[in-house]
């Protein structure tokens, strides 16, 4: 018994420790530190990407049988088709290119109390795809290929915190989807170690609060994907945060704080959720395997793309990066261009004033279990001119015409810019009235934030698009309205 409750004290502790960060706007540096080393970062680390033709993309080369294209070294990723039927939906088949990266990266925060808060080293990292260069990433970013050095390039920095945790304490470590849109079966180890070490920042990294985080990824495409996943994996969960807010008199701040008090009972218990998310997955049929690029119908290759003959959707393209501040100087590889700026939106609404945010249970061809809880509106809207009109998403048009009054956050983020070119979504947070879908329909669920944290302790629960809301979500805890 005296193990539990030691537990339980720890558990406690380290989600106190969690919230006192989260309203820290100080730490090593001040806030208007952090954002002059970032500004200095945009300024110095520059890289240089042009488009080149498919085929001569270097190291880089197609299957003349299947029109599969892969790196010479047979690592890294491909390029190759698949095929998806959904019996029952608005578009039952389809073909597509698709990435096909079996091997699991390592996205890790290395976390360290400094001066009694807690601090996570973060790194201004540049990637080919990013829109506006440098961005804020975890301490590791690395698939397989890159830390084991297939590249040949110089080591990754700080990987033996998250290869060997051994001497340090483990606060988050999860296998996590990625996008099953784009990637087929693509999962990253998500990961936070806490450390007691003396750890230099090295060039290009900073130790930060995750309340200076929280200020930053207000800010349209400076925080990266990779950082808001690993964040929202943080245990920012536990019995009595809302007592520690010291915004008590602001309602929103205070719902937010309560969805995160596990004391504070949800609509749904985990229990049902559970039985909710198991009987989703048993009632959607998808039936997704791998088919050589080549036979991808509707899908042209071009010299300089592969391309929907609708040009919508996304492309492929070929891309040489220079770069001085990477493990290789340069390379080429090919990149995932989408068409147009896509909606990730929760709808939240406080219910005996708890937060609850409404998920939906999407399937997705490149999920490893046929579906997982994403935002209630995912999409690129522009993309339903060519698909049937069956097909647009429910609730789409309270998020498009929400007034301004209504929304709680708003920001254009970024996705992974190591395989995505120009990849861009508006990450919203639109409250909603308490009366609001109070039957949202067999594949929606209302959630607070705390059984969502729950899920995420777990694999497969929660989309990647949904844990940067989450990551945004937890942001709202700890600024003044």
């Amino acid at each position: 018994m005296s193990g539990i409750i030691t537990a339980l004290t720890t558990d406690h502790r380290r989600a106190v420790r969690i919230a006192e960060s989260a309203q820290a706007a100080g730490g090593v540096l001040t806030e208007e530190q952090v954002r002059a080393w970032f500004a200095e970062r945009r300024r110095s680390d520059l890289a240089r990407v042009d488009r080149v033709p498919l085929d001569r993309l270097e190291r880089w080369g197609t299957d003349p049988a299947t029109g599969d294209i892969r790196h010479a070294s047979g690592r890294f990723f491909t390029v190759t088709g698949l095929s998806a039927e959904v019996p029952g939906a608005a578009v039952p088949a389809w073909t597509q290119p698709i990435l096909l990266q079996p091997e699991i990266g390592i996205l890790g925060i290395l976390a360290k109390e400094i001066d009694g808060v807690l601090h996570f080293l973060m790194q201004a990292k540049n990637e080919p795809g990013n829109p506006e260069g440098v961005e804020i990433s975890p301490t590791v970013q690395a698939t397989r290929s890159n830390y084991m050095r297939v590249h040949q390039g110089n080591p990754v920095p700080y990987l033996d915190y998250f290869r060997d945790t051994r001497r340090h304490r483990v606060i988050a470590d999860v296998l996590q989807s990625e996008q099953g849109a784009w990637f087929f079966q693509k999962r990253n180890r998500n990961i936070i170690v806490e450390t007691d070490d003396e750890v230099e920042p090295l060039d290009g990294f900073a130790w930060l609060t995750l309340g200076q985080l929280h200020r930053l990824l207000a800010d349209d495409t400076v925080v990266n994907m990779d950082a808001r996943t690993v964040l929202s994996c943080l245990p920012f969960s536990g019995v009595g945060l809302s007592a520690s807010s010291p915004f008590r008199d602001q309602e929103f701040r205070q719902s937010v704080l309560r969805s995160c008090s596990e004391e504070f009972a949800g609509l749904h218990g985990i229990g049902d959720i559970l039985s909710w998310i198991t009987e989703s997955r048993s009632r959607h049929e998808v039936l997704a395997h791998r088919v050589p690029l080549r036979e991808a119908e509707l899908w042209h290759r071009g010299e300089d793309a592969i391309e929907h003959e609708s040009g919508l959707f996304f492309r492929v393209i070929g891309a040489g990066v220079r770069s001085g501040h990477r493990e290789v100087s340069h390379w080429h590889q090919p990149l995932v261009e989408p068409i147009g700026i896509g909606v990730n939106a929760f709808l939240v609404k406080q219910v005996d004033g708890v937060l609850h945010a409404l998920v939906h249970a999407g399937v997705q061809p490149g999920y490893l279990d046929v579906l997982e809880l994403g935002p209630t509106v995912r999409c690129t809207p522009g993309n339903y001119a060519w698909l049937p009109d069956a097909a647009r998403p429910p609730f789409l048009d309270d998020v498009l015409s929400a007034p301004p009054g209504r929304v709680r956050f708003s920001s254009v983020l970024s996705e992974e810019g190591g395989r995505f070119y120009h990849a861009r979504n508006r990450y919203t947070i639109i409250e909603v009235d308490a009366g609001y879908a109070t039957d949202p329909g067999p594949d929606h669920r209302w959630l607070t934030l705390h059984q969502l944290v729950g899920l995420l302790r777990h694999s497969h629960y929660v989309n990647v698009e949904a844990r940067s809301l989450v990551a945004c979500l937890h942001s709202l805890a700890g600024r003044p309205e």
